[in-house]
């Protein structure tokens, strides 16, 4: 049986990117813990097609 812990994935799309209008997204795939982060994530990352750090909020 597999282990249920509370670890889960979680996909951090950029809001700069996605406001913009320009093709393609950046995105990036980490994990939370799930009793200690109830919220959405939000972390500066990288995006490599405006080329600077920009702030990556969770979706789903």
């Amino acid at each position: 049986m597999a282990k249920k812990g509370n670890r889960i994935q979680v996909i951090l799309e950029c809001t700069e990117h996605k406001n913009s209008g320009m093709s393609g997204t950046s995105r990036y795939i980490t994990t939370k813990n799930r009793k200690n982060t109830t919220e959405r994530l939000e972390l500066k990352k990288y995006n490599p097609v405006l080329k600077k750090y920009t702030i990556h909020k969770e979706i789903k």
